[in-house]
C-alpha cells in the first residue's frame, strides 16, 4: 500500500515494532498477511506445519528488511499449541490457519468433518485463548483477528464442515471479545469472500469456477491485497474501538439477491 501514489509505504499507527503472530503463514493468505505486517514494521512470528515454506518466507521478509522468526505449529494439537506458545506474548494475533473439505453433506465422513472443526474452530480458539492468557498475565492488551469467511454467515453447498467451522469461529470471536474487553484485548473476525490464491487458481479457471465469479456483484475474484485495508484496520490503533464484530470483504457477495 502506498501513500498518494508514492513509493513510500503508508504506515498504520500502532503496528510498528509490535509483536505479531500469524498462523497458517506458510502459504496463501497467511503468507500475504505476514509480508504485509512485516512491511508495516511489525516483528513477525510465522507459524505453520511446513517448516521449509516458513523458512523460505522468513528469508524473503528478512532480505526485505523485516524482522521475523518462525515457529512450527499444528493448531489442531492443543498440547502442541500450549507448548509452542508458552512464554510468548504477542500484541497482534492473526488466526489464519485453516483447512477445507468439499463433499455433499451425506458423504462427509466423521473423520474429515472433525479434522476441519479441529483446525478451523478448535485450533483457532486454542491459539486465541493461549495468546490472550499471555496478554493478561503480562498486563497488556492486544488485538486478535480470527480469519473466518462469508461462508460462516451464508449458505453454500458441498462445504458443510467448513461453513460450520467458520460460523462457530464468528460466534466464538464475539464471545471472546465480550469477555476479554476488560483486559484491553480486542477480538474481531475477518470474513473474506472468494479470494484468488495459488490453492484455488486452477478451480476458478474452470467453467464451474467462472460461474461462481459471475455471482459476485463486482464480477471478479478478490485478490489478497483486497484484504490489506481490513486486516490493517483491525491490527492497528485505527480500529481501537472495534471489537466483537465481523469485517466482510467479498465484492458484495453477501448482498446478492435470492
Amino acid at each position: 500500500m502506498t501513500d498518494n501514489g508514492s513509493d513510500a509505504v503508508m504506515q498504520w499507527p500502532g503496528i510498528k515494532s509490535r509483536k505479531a503472530l500469524i498462523t497458517g503463514a506458510s502459504s496463501g493468505l497467511g503468507a500475504h498477511f505476514a509480508r504485509l505486517l512485516a512491511e508495516q514494521g511489525a516483528v513477525c512470528t510465522l507459524a505453520a506445519r511446513r517448516v521449509d515454506k516458513l523458512e523460505s518466507l522468513a528469508a524473503e521478509i528478512s532480505a526485505a528488511g523485516g524482522q521475523v522468526d518462525t515457529l512450527t505449529l499444528d493448531v489442531s494439537d492443543p498440547d502442541g499449541v500450549e507448548q509452542a506458545l508458552d512464554g510468548r506474548v504477542f500484541d497482534i494475533v492473526v488466526n489464519n490457519a485453516g483447512v477445507t473439505a468439499t463433499a455433499k453433506a451425506l458423504d462427509h465422513d466423521a473423520a474429515t468433518f472433525s479434522h476441519v472443526i479441529d483446525t478451523n474452530l478448535n485450533g483457532a480458539f486454542g491459539v486465541a485463548r493461549q495468546c490472550a492468557r499471555a496478554m493478561v498475565e503480562a498486563g497488556q492488551g492486544g488485538t486478535i483477528i480470527n480469519v473466518a469467511s462469508i461462508l460462516g454467515v451464508r449458505v453454500a453447498g458441498m462445504v458443510a464442515a467448513y461453513a460450520a467451522s467458520k460460523a462457530g469461529l464468528i460466534q466464538a470471536s464475539r464471545t471472546m471479545a465480550q469477555e476479554w474487553a476488560r483486559h484491553g484485548i480486542r477480538v474481531n473476525a475477518l470474513c473474506p469472500g472468494y479470494i484468488e490464491t495459488e490453492l484455488n487458481r486452477d478451480f476458478f479457471a474452470t467453467d464451474a469456477g467462472r460461474a461462481l465469479i459471475k455471482r459476485v456483484p463486482q464480477r471478479r475474484l478478490g485478490q489478497p491485497s483486497d484484504l490489506d485495508g481490513p486486516l490493517l484496520l483491525l491490527a492497528s490503533d485505527l480500529g481501537a474501538f472495534m471489537t466483537g464484530t465481523e469485517v466482510v470483504a467479498d465484492g458484495g457477495h453477501l448482498v446478492t439477491s435470492i
